[in-house]
């Protein structure tokens, strides 16, 4: 008994909920950018997301355990992709670029909703009367810092996903483009795109412009969100 009451004694709490907080976050994120991706290409005719089962928001059918490792540990990562059949669609390209779009801008979306409601915590902590319960105060805190958090990664996945490198979701809007004859070249190269992007993530070339890019747009958003507080 005293070997685990050391072992409790030593742990790091804080560190522990910090990463628990940032999987649920992560969790959160990568479901509604691929959950959206499905619906906008479902809306524009092509069931292939809906039958595969990826209209739903259990993270367990979107998750890719390395992109969501990396969106734990280096707020940069991605989902299991969702299938998509171009050839459902009117117009392939554009229908590609419009699902492609999708996924960014529902982070965008979220990352405001979640700092209207972190801003709503915020506000809360600051009226709660002298002599409530500590516990009470810690809880609030606690959500505010995860609305934020989640906030802001929320924005970085969407940023992420913009840069025009294979396979996301910025290289497919770029890709729309070009002549049909470059694009279905392209697309045939795609699945290598991958290795090219692992280099870059791993050498961390997008970290400055991703970070810069990041506190701008969170800025942003906490300004049209109210946010009581300065976030950068």
């Amino acid at each position: 008994m005293g070997s685990i009451s050391n072992f409790l004694d030593n742990m790091n709490w804080e560190g522990l909920v910090s990463t628990l907080f940032s999987a649920v976050a992560a969790l959160l994120c990568l479901t509604v950018h691929e959950l959206c991706h499905g619906a906008v290409a479902y809306r524009l005719g092509d069931p292939t997301a809906k039958n595969a089962g990826r209209l739903t928001l259990n993270p367990i059918r979107h998750i890719d355990p390395l992109g969501l490792l990396l969106m734990i540990t280096a707020k940069v990562g991605w989902a299991k992709p969702v299938p998509v059949d171009p050839r459902y669609f009117k117009r392939p390209k554009e229908g590609m670029a419009l699902t492609a779009l999708a996924g960014p801008a529902s982070n965008f979306l979220l990352a405001w909703v979640l700092l209207l409601l972190g801003g709503l915590a915020a506000r809360l902590l600051d009226a709660l009367p002298v002599g409530w319960p500590v516990w009470t105060f810690y809880a609030v805190l606690y959500l505010a810092q995860f609305l934020v958090n989640a906030a802001v990664l929320s924005v970085g996945l969407g940023l992420f996903n913009l840069f025009p490198i294979p396979p996301l979701d910025g290289s497919k809007v770029l890709f729309a483009l070009l002549p049909d004859k470059a694009y279905n070249t392209i697309l045939r190269y795609e699945r290598f795109g991958m290795l090219a992007l692992l280099a870059v993530v791993w050498l961390g070339w997008l970290d400055r412009p991703l970070t810069f890019l990041i506190t701008r747009a969170v800025a942003l958003l906490g300004r049209l969100s109210a946010f009581p507080y300065p976030l950068f």
